[in-house]
């Protein structure tokens, strides 16, 4: 398992409207992709805005077809989060 410091941070998150988002930052403990289209499952629109007061990191990723997934973990130096075929996905998924 891979510890919390190794972990990649979410670099940029251009989902303003997610309440962990501050400046393009994610305050998240840490967020999960998955889906049919690699979203951001940790993104909540809710009026009021939350979070650590450190930059949130890739606890899981559940695309197993993305050529930085090994054993659900993320293995990108970083990721960027913002809208593709929703209005949080990761940018950052490649197909193997």
């Amino acid at each position: 398992m891979t510890s919390t410091q190794q972990m990649p941070q979410v670099q940029d998150c251009s989902v303003s409207s997610c309440s962990y988002n501050a400046e393009h930052s994610c305050h998240a403990g840490a967020i999960t992709v998955g889906g049919d289209h690699a979203h951001c499952g940790t993104f909540v629109e809710i009026s009021f805005r939350s979070g650590l007061e450190r930059t949130g990191v890739v606890g899981a990723c559940h695309r197993a077809d993305c050529a930085h997934n090994e054993k659900l973990e993320c293995t990108a130096a970083s990721v960027q989060v913002g809208a593709a075929a929703d209005k949080a996905d990761c940018l950052t998924y490649s197909a193997r």
